[in-house]
């Protein structure tokens, strides 16, 4: 039966079951003009919805704002439309020196930091990725554009206020990045039982020290971005 999914103004009909998500609308249009036959969906808030084929599959692509709360919307909406893998093709500022702006982060698992999930599940609930969308990334990567897999941490808060982020701490425990909705998707689609997985391209250091430099509209951080999108089409399609 037909599903209406009202924040994404579309019918389930028209879904494909592979979907890449990313933040930005013009990320998301980016993405679409790589595929074969490419036409928009539809258009609501931020949610800008294409598809088209790639290595002769059909796909998705929808844009869903900034922060999990928004983000969330839309996964839930995809998943009820009968999506059944989701990668999402983000930014994220680093943690670790050697994790460079530029370079790229698969996400094995998410620390949970955001509101979002704590509304949803219980305390201790894993946001983990999908161990064959994971692997689907690293292979579509291949040799020639290395990746680091490892954890990441999704934080609602983009400035500070009078509290500090816990940036400092997560940096002792090795978490690789920040982004702001790795956390939802990895919970949602494991409560809904379908696959996700993200690639993020690292576009600065969340270090305070290091923030006042933060630039991410450079050369370095659009070919970043530029290689993950194929490389989340290569993954989605092979799954």
């Amino acid at each position: 039966m037909t599903k209406q999914l009202p924040n994404l103004k579309l019918t389930s009909d028209i879904l494909p079951e592979r979907v890449l998500v990313c933040g930005d609308p013009g990320r998301a249009k980016m993405i679409a003009d790589l595929l074969d036959n490419p036409v928009q969906l539809a258009q609501n808030r931020e949610y800008h919805t294409y598809s088209g084929s790639w290595n002769g599959k059909q796909v998705a692509v929808v844009s869903h704002g900034v922060g999990a709360p928004g983000a969330a919307v839309c996964f839930e909406e995809l998943i009820m439309g009968g999506v059944q893998s989701i990668i999402r093709v983000g930014t994220a500022g680093s943690y670790q020196k050697e994790v460079t702006p530029g370079s790229l982060v698969v996400s094995t698992a998410a620390v949970s930091c955001d509101g979002l999930t704590k509304q949803i599940v219980p305390p201790g609930f894993p946001a983990v990725a999908d161990r064959k969308v994971v692997e689907a990334l690293s292979n579509a990567a291949g040799k020639n554009i290395p990746v680091k897999e490892g954890i990441t941490l999704t934080l609602d808060a983009f400035y500070s206020g009078v509290l500090e982020f816990p940036h400092q701490l997560y940096k002792k425990a090795g978490v690789l990045a920040v982004d702001m909705e790795n956390s939802a998707l990895f919970v949602i689609a494991a409560l809904k039982g379908v696959q996700a997985g993200a690639i993020l391209a690292i576009d600065g250091y969340a270090d305070a020290e290091l923030r006042d430099e933060y630039n991410p509209h450079n050369d370095l951080v659009s070919n970043a971005v530029e290689a993950e999108m194929k490389i989340a089409l290569d993954a989605i399609t092979a799954l």
